[in-house]
């Protein structure tokens, strides 16, 4: 048996809702020797047996740099067909944001491609197009009455100066589900300021309580209010596509960076909004529980510590100070916290006579929260790792190795997989297979690449 989920009877066989629910009972019924076919992004976005949750889904990607294709992303894993449309002869920024010495692992013809761009856009296809353009426009009109979501991170206005924001969209297809993230949102006095994670790190509390007491403020290693901000908009979509299939109707969902970063204060803006107590930086250690730290061993640092007090008496017997719990200034946790300062070099002396390894062996099975920083490599060789199937290697023929190898979703679904299917698109590798499904034929296309239009 065969059927083909085809997206082009969208608009003429029954409502959207109606498909997307007569796709997932399809797909329940589909036994293991039925081949399913899609229209678009055929191959890049082949399913595991069931398919992903989102299996049906076609998402516009007009995302870029880290925030917003990270949403994408994490749709595309869970079974989304995902259209990156990027600007044409350039695309994504970070298809040009290598390391050093990282040209060496990449084959020139298959066009600009990185390490930073492999990252967040797997599973993904890739279409050029130029938005300035009225043709490039009309084009981008035929794909959004066919897409059940969109997600841009421009800055604000952008898209209405181009002609094709939300508004006008709405009108192409009501049911659109049109995802915005930017560095402040899309009202209020900074609304046209551009933002960036680092900026909003800044003004939004972040760096402020990231560091080494009493020193400067540390970025975080990783773009960790981008990421931030991709996962509280991935949540926002799946929330907007629910509503839609209670209402029907499609909607705008907006997040930005500064808020992002705002709602991550928790329990420390909570202490300052309540009780007007301003926030410090406590670099390891945890400004309401003593011990609590990365203490340096013989060869590493370890973190452990203990959150109450019975845990503490453990802890003191295990590191050979059985009496120290006995002293008033350390009987009670907020007593700890109080004399953190007398506390901490008693443990530091202790800890560093042995190394990470002995201290790892010395604290398995206690019952208590410890664990070595790892680099690297130790993270990626950690067993734990390995049993999670958090390292996918995949065929990638723009790589001189002929593969790459990727982090694995995050999330397990018992029924559902989500999967890494596919590496991520080469540059425009899939304008023509969308545009053909459109009804634009090849002598159409080479007149529109001509043009420069895609």
């Amino acid at each position: 048996m065969r059927r083909c989920l085809n997206p082009k009877g969208w608009s003429t066989a029954f409502s959207r809702t109606s498909f997307i629910r007569s796709v997932q009972l399809e797909t329940r019924s589909l036994g293991p020797s039925t081949t399913r076919c899609y229209s678009g992004l055929a191959g890049a976005q082949s399913q595991n047996e069931k398919g992903g949750a989102l299996q049906g889904i076609r998402v516009l990607d007009l995302s870029r740099i880290l925030a917003a294709p990270y949403c994408t992303q994490i749709l595309a894993d869970y079974g989304a067909e995902i259209i990156k449309v990027e600007e044409v002869d350039k695309g994504d920024d970070t298809r040009h944001w290598k390391m050093a010495g990282e040209d060496s692992t990449w084959k020139k013809e298959g066009g600009p491609m990185s390490n930073y761009f492999c990252a967040v856009n797997r599973n993904k296809g890739s279409i050029t197009l130029n938005l300035k353009a009225a043709k490039g426009k009309d084009i981008f009109r035929k794909l959004v009455q066919k897409a059940d979501i969109l997600v841009e991170n421009f800055k604000p206005g952008t898209m209405d100066r181009l002609g094709i924001g939300y508004d006008e969209l709405k009108k192409v297809n009501p049911r659109l589900i049109y995802a915005s993230v930017s560095g402040y949102g899309t009202t209020g006095p900074y609304a046209d300021r551009g933002g960036y994670d680092p900026i909003a790190g800044a003004e939004a509390g972040l760096l402020h309580v990231t560091g080494e007491r009493n020193g400067p403020p540390v970025r975080p290693g990783i773009g960790l209010i981008d990421m931030a901000s991709g996962l509280y908009i991935h949540g926002a979509i799946l929330a907007a596509l629910n509503a839609l299939h209670r209402t029907g109707e499609g909607q705008r969902v907006d997040a930005s960076l500064f808020e992002t970063q705002i709602s991550l204060l928790t329990n420390v803006g909570l202490s300052w909004l309540n009780l007007r107590i301003e926030a410090e930086r406590w670099g390891c250690q945890h400004p309401s529980i003593a011990p609590y730290n990365a203490f340096p061993t013989k060869d590493r640092y370890l973190v452990c510590g203990a959150t109450n007090d019975k845990q503490f008496v453990k802890f003191c017997n295990l590191l050979g100070v059985e009496l120290l719990p006995q002293d008033e200034r350390f009987s009670t946790n907020a007593k700890r916290v109080e004399h953190r300062d007398i506390l901490n070099p008693i443990f530091t002396e202790i800890f560093v006579t042995k190394t990470t390894a002995e201290w790892e062996t010395i604290f398995e099975g206690t019952g208590l929260a410890y664990a070595p920083i790892n680099n690297m490599e130790r993270t990626f060789a950690h067993p734990q790792t390995k049993a999670r199937d958090m390292i996918t290697q995949i065929p990638f023929d723009i790589a001189k190795s002929g593969q790459i190898n990727v982090i694995g979703p995050p999330v397990k679904f018992s029924e559902t997989k989500a999967t890494v299917r596919t590496g991520p698109p080469r540059l425009s590798q899939h304008t023509e297979e969308v545009l053909f499904e459109l009804g634009i034929d090849k002598k159409e296309v080479d007149s529109l690449r001509a043009a420069g239009v895609v």
